[in-house]
Parts: C-alpha cells; structure tokens; sequence
C-alpha cells in the first residue's frame, strides 16, 4: 500500500502480540506504514521499545503494551487499554508461539513442559481472543489473524506437544471463523516455516550447511523474511481479503510442499536436510 491510499483509508487499531521482535515485528512495521495504529504486546521491553521508535521515526503510531501475554493479568489490560483507548480492536494478530522449552523425546518430557507450551501456543490465542471479540461483535466487524506453524500439518520429531498446539490453532480458526462469520468477521491463520529471525536464525538453521545449496533444498531457494510473512497477515486483513475465511496459509516457501523429515543415516537423530539422510 503507498501512503497515499494509507492516508486515504481510515485507520484501524491493529493489536500483535509478540510484536516487537521477528514475524511479529515485521507484521507490527508493516501495518504502521499501512497507517494503522498498531497496539504493540510483548514480554521483552527493550526490543518493544526499539521497535515503537522505529514506528514512530517513520511517522507511524504504536502503542506498547508490556507484559507476558500468556497470564490473565496482561490480557486483562491489554482488554482495557483498547476499550478505554479506541473502543474495539479492528485487528487482532495472534503471533505469541514458541517450540520451547523443549525435550528431545515426548516419553522424557515433563507435564510441566506441556503446560507451557499450551500457554505459549494456543492458551493465549483463546484467551485474547475471547477479550477483545465482545468489541467487534458491538460494531459488526473485523479481522483475527493466528499464526500457526508447518508444523501442524506434518509430523516433527522432538516436538510432538508443540506440533498438537498449534495444530489446535489451525482447528479453532476454522471452527470460529464459522461461528463469527454472520457477525462480519473474518478468522485467519498463517503456517510459517524457516523464518529467519532472532528465535530461529538461519545460522542456526543451517548448522553449518553451504548456502549457496538452498535452492536444492527449498523451492523458493530462501529462508523467510520477516516482511515475507507480514505481507500476507497485512493481505489477509485486507478488503481484498474479503471472501477469505477459516483458512491457515502455508508461508514456507514450499517446504511443506516438497519436503518431510529424514532419520540420519547415522542412527542419530532426524533432518530435513536431505543431505544429512
């Protein structure tokens, strides 16, 4: 979008959570310079701090909210803080997720790790969401956003609990696009993969491995960019979005589509690095 059609558009209170770093903080950049005012949710104060001055430096409105999105404390104000500030959300992203803590083996893992991992994953994504939909119910409109994981729709070793979590992000998405559809909103989610962020650096990622060999690996021959997927959360919330609803969209670059997970020829441990099969 230019700026001209941002100045154009009337502006719409946009809430991330998780936006101040990676794919949360390339979605809140990108819609503060569609002209939104992004309400900005994250754990981590120096990097939502950077990243709101960021916002502001190119002209755009962010408002930070700080606190750890997975405890009923921080959801709470965050609820009051958009009710009392603008009324009701137009946007909800729901970006908070991680793979850890993590055990190699779902035998040896603690039931104390399941809970986290349900609170990092999909606890939160109910919890907001039930906090900020009774505004756009009262105004008849607006748009959720889920960001889910490949991983959802393809088996990965190690991270079996991860895996379930977020396939249950995919699910409700479905399910509550269908129950909130006659009242003017749209349920989405996107399933990133091999984005190559601060949790998940491509360094890390290609743990060695010569680059110039990820076109063999990897249709799209890349890892994501945090503006990669902001594009299509940004697509989805749009007008032209519209008749799109209930779906989880893969953002990977193919690798759902042309890749699966290998045991190493060495007994030890799994890939889906072909080159390590």
């Amino acid at each position: 979008m230019s700026l001209d059609d941002a100045a154009r558009r009337h502006p719409r209170t946009v809430v991330v959570t998780g936006g101040a770093l990676g794919i949360g903080g390339g979605i809140s950049r990108r819609f503060a310079a569609d002209g939104d005012h992004v309400v900005l949710v994250d754990i981590d104060e120096g990097a939502a701090a950077a990243t709101a001055a960021d916002i502001t430096a190119g002209g755009g409105r962010c408002t930070v909210l700080l606190g750890d999105i997975t405890q009923n404390d921080t959801v709470a104000r965050l609820a009051a803080l958009v009710d009392d500030a603008h009324g009701h959300a137009d946007v909800l992203i729901n970006n908070v997720g991680d793979f850890r803590p993590a055990k190699s083996f779902f035998a040896k893992s603690p039931p104390q790790q399941w809970q986290r991992l349900h609170e990092l994953n999909l606890w939160h994504v109910f919890a907001v969401t039930h906090a900020l939909l009774p505004g756009m119910i009262s105004v008849g409109s607006g748009s959720i956003v889920n960001v889910s994981t490949v991983e959802a729709f393809r088996g990965i070793p190690g991270n079996a609990v991860y895996s379930a979590y977020n396939a249950g992000v995919s699910a409700f998405t479905k399910s509550l696009a269908v129950e909130l559809g006659p009242s003017g909103i749209r349920v989405n989610a996107i399933a990133p993969d091999l984005a190559d962020t601060a949790q998940t650096p491509a360094e890390l990622m290609l743990a060695g491995r010569d680059p110039a060999l990820l076109h063999s690996w990897l249709p799209a021959g890349r890892f994501g960019r945090p503006e990669d997927f902001a594009g299509v959360v940004a697509f989805l919330t749009s007008p032209d979005a519209a008749f799109i609803t209930g779906h989880t969209i893969p953002v990977d670059g193919g690798t759902l589509a042309a890749s699966g997970w290998y045991g190493k020829a060495s007994g030890r441990g799994w890939t889906n690095m072909p080159d390590q099969a």
